[in-house]
């Protein structure tokens, strides 16, 4: 669609539409940054047009205003609550997959898949976001695991579990524990939930 027969709005649309979809299939899609800019673009060439009429009026008669430059302030209001919603709906994304994976960074900017599809202020934010998350949970570690699973919570303290991936030395309730691949402990399972999540290790079920 070229911008002469485009209408007001119809970029912003394009953005809801897209993180409609977004929602309908639990997928976060690739940001959409010429989308972003050029709804920035059309912004700036609304509110030089309000400018312009509000000047106009101002000459005519500085108590009325143009119903041009209410239509104009209205397709920029609207088309700042479209881009609103877009990266609120990408951010509350991030933030459940971040609690999904056991609040590990790492894992999730390691998948490619996933990587490709933020921008690299979505990078920014998950890294200043998992900054967040470790001071806070740094004073009661010992006695909370903030990131393990509410809707599914432990029916045991202790679980058996099955090294899936080398994850190397980890410090548990028991000391500290060499997870080396086909290897089986049976651990505090507080201690490695994290671990589980990512993939790292299977629980073997009894």
């Amino acid at each position: 669609m070229t911008s002469e027969s485009r209408q007001l709005g119809d970029l912003a649309t394009q953005l809801v539409t897209e993180s409609r979809r977004s929602s309908a299939t639990d997928t976060l899609f690739k940001y959409n940054d010429p989308l972003v800019r050029m709804i920035i673009r059309e912004q700036r060439g609304l509110e030089e047009l309000v400018n312009a009429s509000l000047r106009d009026t101002e000459e005519i008669d500085p108590s009325q205003v143009s119903p041009s430059a209410i239509i104009h302030q209205t397709a920029i209001a609207r088309n700042k609550r479209c881009l609103l919603a877009y990266h609120h709906h990408r951010i509350s994304f991030l933030k459940d997959l971040f609690w999904a994976k056991g609040g590990a960074l790492s894992h999730i900017l390691s998948n490619e898949e996933i990587r490709a599809n933020l921008s690299p202020h979505e990078v920014d934010f998950l890294r200043s976001y998992n900054s967040l998350v470790v001071e806070f949970r740094s004073d009661f570690t010992d006695e909370l695991d903030i990131t393990a699973s509410v809707s599914q919570p432990p029916k045991d303290i202790h679980a058996l579990v099955r090294v899936v991936r080398d994850c190397g030395v980890i410090q548990t309730e028991l000391g500290t524990i060499d997870f080396q691949k086909g290897q089986r402990f049976m651990v505090r399972k507080a201690d490695v939930e994290h671990l589980i999540t990512q993939g790292y290790l299977e629980e073997i079920q009894s």
